[in-house]
Protein backbone atom coordinates (compact mmCIF):
# COMPACT_ATOMS: atom_id res chain seq x y z
CA UNK A 1 0.00 0.00 0.00
CA UNK A 2 1.61 3.36 -0.89
CA UNK A 3 2.76 5.72 1.87
CA UNK A 4 0.70 8.31 0.67
CA UNK A 5 -2.74 8.24 -0.84
CA UNK A 6 -3.94 11.63 -2.17
CA UNK A 7 -7.07 13.17 -2.77
CA UNK A 8 -6.23 16.55 -2.88
CA UNK A 9 -4.89 17.24 -6.17
CA UNK A 10 -6.98 17.38 -9.44
CA UNK A 11 -4.84 15.38 -11.61
CA UNK A 12 -5.06 12.21 -13.41
CA UNK A 13 -2.97 9.43 -11.74
CA UNK A 14 -0.21 8.88 -14.33
CA UNK A 15 -1.96 5.64 -15.68
CA UNK A 16 -4.51 7.70 -17.28
CA UNK A 17 -2.45 10.03 -19.18
CA UNK A 18 -1.78 8.54 -22.58
CA UNK A 19 2.00 8.85 -23.10
CA UNK A 20 1.99 6.12 -26.29
CA UNK A 21 -0.66 8.42 -27.89
CA UNK A 22 1.40 11.46 -27.20
CA UNK A 23 4.59 10.25 -27.99
CA UNK A 24 2.86 8.78 -31.47
CA UNK A 25 1.56 12.49 -31.82
CA UNK A 26 4.46 14.94 -30.96
CA UNK A 27 6.41 12.62 -33.48
CA UNK A 28 3.99 13.25 -36.24
CA UNK A 29 3.78 17.20 -35.62
CA UNK A 30 7.33 16.97 -35.90
CA UNK A 31 7.55 15.27 -39.48
CA UNK A 32 4.47 17.15 -41.06
CA UNK A 33 3.97 20.40 -39.02
CA UNK A 34 7.43 21.24 -37.83
CA UNK A 35 7.56 24.85 -39.22
CA UNK A 36 4.55 25.56 -37.10
CA UNK A 37 5.08 24.00 -34.23
CA UNK A 38 8.69 25.12 -33.14
CA UNK A 39 7.72 28.90 -34.33
CA UNK A 40 6.25 31.66 -32.56
CA UNK A 41 2.66 31.84 -33.87
CA UNK A 42 -0.02 34.75 -33.10
CA UNK A 43 -2.47 35.37 -30.38
CA UNK A 44 -5.41 33.06 -30.91
CA UNK A 45 -1.98 30.19 -31.67
CA UNK A 46 -2.88 27.03 -33.55
CA UNK A 47 -4.92 27.88 -36.54
CA UNK A 48 -5.67 23.76 -37.05
CA UNK A 49 -6.73 23.37 -33.10
CA UNK A 50 -8.91 26.65 -33.25
CA UNK A 51 -10.78 25.01 -36.14
CA UNK A 52 -10.98 21.59 -34.64
CA UNK A 53 -12.53 23.04 -31.41
CA UNK A 54 -14.83 25.40 -33.64
CA UNK A 55 -15.96 21.90 -35.54
CA UNK A 56 -16.60 20.45 -32.01
CA UNK A 57 -18.75 23.24 -30.81
CA UNK A 58 -20.55 23.13 -33.72
CA UNK A 59 -19.51 26.71 -34.36
CA UNK A 60 -19.61 28.22 -37.89
CA UNK A 61 -16.12 29.98 -37.95
CA UNK A 62 -12.68 29.54 -35.94
CA UNK A 63 -12.70 32.79 -35.41
CA UNK A 64 -14.73 32.42 -32.62
CA UNK A 65 -11.76 29.96 -31.00
CA UNK A 66 -8.40 31.18 -29.91
CA UNK A 67 -6.06 28.75 -28.09
CA UNK A 68 -4.57 29.32 -24.56
CA UNK A 69 -1.64 27.85 -21.77
CA UNK A 70 -4.49 25.65 -20.28
CA UNK A 71 -8.48 27.00 -19.10
CA UNK A 72 -7.04 29.11 -15.72
CA UNK A 73 -4.76 31.26 -18.08
CA UNK A 74 -7.58 31.61 -20.02
CA UNK A 75 -9.59 32.85 -17.22
CA UNK A 76 -7.11 34.84 -15.82
CA UNK A 77 -7.12 37.14 -19.22
CA UNK A 78 -10.66 37.30 -19.33
CA UNK A 79 -10.90 38.74 -16.24
CA UNK A 80 -8.19 40.95 -16.61
CA UNK A 81 -9.74 42.03 -20.02
CA UNK A 82 -13.62 42.86 -18.52
CA UNK A 83 -13.54 43.92 -14.86
CA UNK A 84 -12.17 46.57 -12.91
CA UNK A 85 -12.41 47.00 -9.11
CA UNK A 86 -15.78 47.49 -7.69
CA UNK A 87 -17.25 44.92 -10.15
CA UNK A 88 -19.84 42.92 -9.10
CA UNK A 89 -19.04 39.42 -9.71
CA UNK A 90 -21.37 36.16 -9.21
CA UNK A 91 -19.64 33.12 -7.95
CA UNK A 92 -20.82 29.62 -6.93
CA UNK A 93 -20.57 28.48 -3.54
CA UNK A 94 -18.48 26.38 -3.24
CA UNK A 95 -16.25 27.82 -6.28
CA UNK A 96 -13.04 26.31 -7.85
CA UNK A 97 -10.19 28.04 -5.22
CA UNK A 98 -7.76 29.44 -8.12
CA UNK A 99 -11.01 31.62 -9.94
CA UNK A 100 -11.74 32.86 -6.09
CA UNK A 101 -7.53 33.84 -5.81
CA UNK A 102 -7.80 35.14 -9.33
CA UNK A 103 -11.05 37.44 -8.83
CA UNK A 104 -10.09 38.96 -5.96
CA UNK A 105 -7.12 40.18 -7.10
CA UNK A 106 -8.46 41.83 -9.10
CA UNK A 107 -10.57 44.09 -6.48
CA UNK A 108 -13.93 42.73 -7.71
CA UNK A 109 -17.32 43.07 -5.33
CA UNK A 110 -18.08 39.12 -4.81
CA UNK A 111 -21.55 37.87 -5.04
CA UNK A 112 -21.80 34.48 -2.88
CA UNK A 113 -24.27 32.22 -4.33
CA UNK A 114 -25.41 29.15 -3.38
CA UNK A 115 -25.39 25.52 -5.40
CA UNK A 116 -28.17 23.13 -5.51
CA UNK A 117 -28.13 19.66 -6.69
CA UNK A 118 -28.85 20.74 -9.99
CA UNK A 119 -26.67 24.01 -9.97
CA UNK A 120 -26.49 27.54 -9.22
CA UNK A 121 -29.70 28.89 -7.11
CA UNK A 122 -30.91 30.74 -10.53
CA UNK A 123 -33.83 32.35 -7.69
CA UNK A 124 -30.94 34.04 -5.80
CA UNK A 125 -29.05 34.99 -9.23
CA UNK A 126 -32.37 36.92 -10.10
CA UNK A 127 -32.09 38.59 -6.72
CA UNK A 128 -28.69 40.52 -7.11
CA UNK A 129 -29.32 41.32 -10.14
CA UNK A 130 -32.39 43.02 -8.78
CA UNK A 131 -29.79 44.62 -6.42
CA UNK A 132 -27.27 46.24 -8.82
CA UNK A 133 -25.65 45.29 -11.99
CA UNK A 134 -24.15 42.47 -12.73
CA UNK A 135 -20.80 42.32 -14.92
CA UNK A 136 -19.87 38.68 -14.91
CA UNK A 137 -21.61 35.40 -13.77
CA UNK A 138 -18.92 32.40 -13.32
CA UNK A 139 -20.24 28.85 -13.33
CA UNK A 140 -18.47 25.71 -14.07
CA UNK A 141 -21.74 23.79 -15.40
CA UNK A 142 -20.45 20.43 -15.76
CA UNK A 143 -19.40 17.71 -12.85
CA UNK A 144 -18.30 20.83 -10.92
CA UNK A 145 -15.21 21.21 -9.22
CA UNK A 146 -15.64 21.04 -6.50
CA UNK A 147 -19.37 20.62 -5.99
CA UNK A 148 -19.67 17.58 -8.71
CA UNK A 149 -23.31 18.57 -9.44
CA UNK A 150 -24.17 19.45 -13.24
CA UNK A 151 -26.14 22.48 -13.90
CA UNK A 152 -29.60 21.40 -15.22
CA UNK A 153 -30.79 22.35 -18.89
CA UNK A 154 -33.78 24.58 -17.55
CA UNK A 155 -31.65 26.28 -15.61
CA UNK A 156 -28.96 27.28 -18.77
CA UNK A 157 -31.79 28.47 -20.40
CA UNK A 158 -32.39 30.93 -18.09
CA UNK A 159 -29.26 32.38 -17.46
CA UNK A 160 -29.00 32.94 -20.91
CA UNK A 161 -31.73 34.58 -21.42
CA UNK A 162 -30.71 36.87 -18.14
CA UNK A 163 -27.81 37.49 -19.57
CA UNK A 164 -29.57 38.82 -22.72
CA UNK A 165 -31.81 41.11 -21.02
CA UNK A 166 -29.25 42.45 -17.89
CA UNK A 167 -26.21 42.61 -20.12
CA UNK A 168 -23.72 40.54 -17.64
CA UNK A 169 -21.29 37.96 -19.10
CA UNK A 170 -21.44 34.39 -18.56
CA UNK A 171 -18.28 32.99 -18.39
CA UNK A 172 -19.17 28.88 -18.86
CA UNK A 173 -15.89 27.30 -17.36
CA UNK A 174 -16.57 23.57 -18.94
CA UNK A 175 -12.83 21.72 -18.66
CA UNK A 176 -14.86 18.60 -17.53
CA UNK A 177 -17.90 18.34 -20.43
CA UNK A 178 -15.87 15.53 -22.40
CA UNK A 179 -16.18 13.29 -18.95
CA UNK A 180 -19.55 12.33 -18.61
CA UNK A 181 -20.21 8.87 -16.57
CA UNK A 182 -23.65 8.32 -18.63
CA UNK A 183 -25.79 10.58 -20.67
CA UNK A 184 -24.12 13.24 -22.31
CA UNK A 185 -24.47 16.45 -20.30
CA UNK A 186 -26.63 19.33 -21.39
CA UNK A 187 -25.95 21.39 -24.27
CA UNK A 188 -23.98 24.63 -23.47
CA UNK A 189 -25.01 27.74 -22.79
CA UNK A 190 -22.50 28.73 -25.89
CA UNK A 191 -25.09 27.03 -27.91
CA UNK A 192 -27.85 28.85 -26.81
CA UNK A 193 -26.04 32.12 -26.42
CA UNK A 194 -27.57 34.88 -29.28
CA UNK A 195 -26.46 37.79 -27.70
CA UNK A 196 -22.98 37.22 -27.83
CA UNK A 197 -22.86 37.49 -23.31
CA UNK A 198 -21.24 34.10 -23.42
CA UNK A 199 -17.72 33.15 -23.46
CA UNK A 200 -17.03 29.61 -22.68
CA UNK A 201 -13.70 28.05 -21.38
CA UNK A 202 -12.24 24.45 -21.81
CA UNK A 203 -8.88 22.23 -21.85
CA UNK A 204 -7.15 19.30 -22.92
CA UNK A 205 -5.66 18.69 -19.04
CA UNK A 206 -8.81 16.57 -18.39
CA UNK A 207 -8.62 14.22 -21.23
CA UNK A 208 -5.17 14.37 -22.87
CA UNK A 209 -2.72 15.52 -19.35
CA UNK A 210 -1.83 18.45 -17.14
CA UNK A 211 1.39 19.37 -18.79
CA UNK A 212 0.29 20.16 -22.30
CA UNK A 213 -0.70 23.16 -20.78
CA UNK A 214 -3.49 23.77 -23.66
CA UNK A 215 -6.44 25.15 -23.49
CA UNK A 216 -9.21 27.61 -24.94
CA UNK A 217 -11.65 30.21 -25.19
CA UNK A 218 -14.90 30.00 -27.67
CA UNK A 219 -17.24 33.15 -28.07
CA UNK A 220 -18.21 35.54 -30.17
CA UNK A 221 -15.60 36.69 -32.78
CA UNK A 222 -15.01 40.49 -32.24
CA UNK A 223 -14.76 39.59 -28.27
CA UNK A 224 -12.02 36.56 -28.98
CA UNK A 225 -10.03 39.21 -31.54
CA UNK A 226 -9.75 41.37 -28.56
CA UNK A 227 -8.51 38.31 -26.17
CA UNK A 228 -6.20 37.41 -28.62
CA UNK A 229 -5.15 40.74 -29.09
CA UNK A 230 -4.19 40.91 -25.31
CA UNK A 231 -2.49 37.00 -25.69
CA UNK A 232 -0.47 38.62 -28.49
CA UNK A 233 0.43 41.63 -26.80
CA UNK A 234 1.68 39.49 -23.52
CA UNK A 235 2.99 36.68 -24.67
CA UNK A 236 2.75 36.67 -28.27
CA UNK A 237 1.14 33.16 -28.72
CA UNK A 238 0.58 30.23 -26.83
CA UNK A 239 2.59 26.87 -26.96
CA UNK A 240 2.63 26.42 -30.28
CA UNK A 241 4.59 23.06 -29.89
CA UNK A 242 1.51 21.68 -27.24
CA UNK A 243 -0.95 23.22 -29.98
CA UNK A 244 0.15 21.18 -32.71
CA UNK A 245 0.39 17.85 -30.99
CA UNK A 246 -2.96 18.15 -29.29
CA UNK A 247 -4.19 18.98 -32.65
CA UNK A 248 -2.48 15.53 -34.28
CA UNK A 249 -4.18 13.54 -30.66
CA UNK A 250 -8.01 15.56 -32.10
CA UNK A 251 -7.62 14.74 -36.05
CA UNK A 252 -5.96 11.09 -35.84
CA UNK A 253 -8.77 9.97 -33.16
CA UNK A 254 -6.43 9.40 -30.42
CA UNK A 255 -8.66 12.04 -28.15
CA UNK A 256 -11.46 10.74 -28.59
CA UNK A 257 -10.32 6.66 -27.62
CA UNK A 258 -8.21 8.34 -24.85
CA UNK A 259 -11.54 10.51 -23.40
CA UNK A 260 -13.50 6.58 -23.39
CA UNK A 261 -10.62 5.02 -21.28
CA UNK A 262 -10.60 8.03 -18.78
CA UNK A 263 -14.60 7.69 -18.67
CA UNK A 264 -14.37 3.95 -17.46
CA UNK A 265 -11.69 4.20 -15.33
CA UNK A 266 -13.01 7.58 -13.99
CA UNK A 267 -16.79 6.00 -12.94
CA UNK A 268 -14.92 3.41 -11.10
CA UNK A 269 -12.93 5.19 -8.87
CA UNK A 270 -16.66 7.28 -8.17
CA UNK A 271 -18.21 4.36 -7.38
CA UNK A 272 -15.47 2.76 -5.07
CA UNK A 273 -15.19 6.15 -3.05
CA UNK A 274 -19.02 6.24 -2.93
CA UNK A 275 -18.86 2.24 -1.09
CA UNK A 276 -15.55 3.94 0.91
CA UNK A 277 -17.71 6.83 2.08
CA UNK A 278 -20.54 4.57 3.13
CA UNK A 279 -18.17 1.92 4.56
CA UNK A 280 -15.73 4.49 6.57
CA UNK A 281 -17.73 8.16 6.80
CA UNK A 282 -21.55 7.58 6.47
CA UNK A 283 -22.21 10.49 7.95
CA UNK A 284 -21.27 12.47 4.68
CA UNK A 285 -24.05 13.68 2.66
CA UNK A 286 -23.23 14.50 -1.14
CA UNK A 287 -24.41 15.10 -4.62
CA UNK A 288 -23.22 11.35 -6.88
CA UNK A 289 -21.26 13.46 -9.35
CA UNK A 290 -22.14 12.38 -12.80
CA UNK A 291 -18.99 12.90 -14.54
CA UNK A 292 -15.51 14.64 -14.11
CA UNK A 293 -13.27 14.52 -11.15
CA UNK A 294 -14.27 15.44 -7.99
CA UNK A 295 -17.29 14.43 -5.01
CA UNK A 296 -18.02 16.75 -2.55
CA UNK A 297 -18.66 15.59 0.56
CA UNK A 298 -20.48 17.28 3.89
CA UNK A 299 -19.17 15.31 7.22
CA UNK A 300 -22.18 17.25 9.55
CA UNK A 301 -21.93 18.95 12.52
CA UNK A 302 -19.32 18.16 14.49
CA UNK A 303 -16.08 17.68 12.38
CA UNK A 304 -13.88 20.36 11.30
CA UNK A 305 -12.28 19.06 8.17
CA UNK A 306 -9.29 21.81 8.27
CA UNK A 307 -8.30 20.16 11.21
CA UNK A 308 -8.70 17.27 9.80
CA UNK A 309 -7.00 18.09 6.71
CA UNK A 310 -3.66 18.42 9.30
CA UNK A 311 -4.60 15.22 10.14
CA UNK A 312 -5.64 13.07 7.28
CA UNK A 313 -1.92 14.68 5.46
CA UNK A 314 -0.42 13.11 8.58
CA UNK A 315 -1.67 9.84 7.97
CA UNK A 316 -0.87 9.88 4.42
CA UNK A 317 -4.29 10.36 2.92
CA UNK A 318 -4.03 14.28 2.12
CA UNK A 319 -7.85 16.48 0.99
CA UNK A 320 -8.62 19.38 0.47
CA UNK A 321 -10.95 20.91 3.04
CA UNK A 322 -13.99 23.01 1.99
CA UNK A 323 -13.05 26.26 3.47
CA UNK A 324 -10.64 26.70 0.80
CA UNK A 325 -13.34 26.57 -1.73
CA UNK A 326 -15.71 29.35 0.17
CA UNK A 327 -15.81 32.64 0.73
CA UNK A 328 -17.05 31.89 4.12
CA UNK A 329 -17.64 28.48 5.69
CA UNK A 330 -17.11 25.43 4.57
CA UNK A 331 -15.74 24.20 7.61
CA UNK A 332 -17.47 20.58 7.35
CA UNK A 333 -16.99 19.97 3.70
CA UNK A 334 -13.97 18.66 1.79
CA UNK A 335 -13.63 18.12 -1.13
CA UNK A 336 -12.09 14.45 -2.60
CA UNK A 337 -10.37 14.07 -6.29
CA UNK A 338 -11.48 10.71 -7.14
CA UNK A 339 -8.80 11.17 -10.40
CA UNK A 340 -5.59 10.61 -8.51
CA UNK A 341 -6.29 7.91 -7.12
CA UNK A 342 -6.32 3.92 -8.45
CA UNK A 343 -9.33 2.04 -7.36
CA UNK A 344 -7.35 -0.28 -5.32
CA UNK A 345 -6.13 2.23 -2.96
CA UNK A 346 -9.55 4.42 -2.13
CA UNK A 347 -11.13 2.22 0.45
CA UNK A 348 -7.14 2.57 2.49
CA UNK A 349 -7.23 6.09 1.27
CA UNK A 350 -10.91 6.71 3.19
CA UNK A 351 -10.29 4.51 6.24
CA UNK A 352 -6.82 6.56 7.12
CA UNK A 353 -9.29 9.50 7.20
CA UNK A 354 -12.05 8.26 8.99
CA UNK A 355 -9.45 6.96 11.51
CA UNK A 356 -8.53 10.33 12.71
CA UNK A 357 -11.54 12.03 12.25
Amino acid sequence: MPETISFARGAPSPDLIPVDAVRAATTKALETDWQRALSYGVGIGHPGLCAWIADRHGLPDASQVMVTNGSLEAGAMLFRHLLEPGDRVIVEQPSYDRTLLLLEQLGVEFVPTALEADGIDVDAVEAALAEGPVKLVHLIPNFHNPAGCTLSEAKRVRLVELAAVHGFTIFEDDPYRELPFGDPPPPTMLSMDKADRVIHASSFSKTVSPGVRTGYLAGPADRIKEMAKMANETYISPNMLSGSLVHELCESGALDKNIEVCKVALRERRDALIEALGKHLPSAEFVVPGGGYFLWADLGEGFDTVDLAAKAKAAGAPFVPGSDFMLEGGDTSLRFSFASVPPEFIDEGVARIAAVA
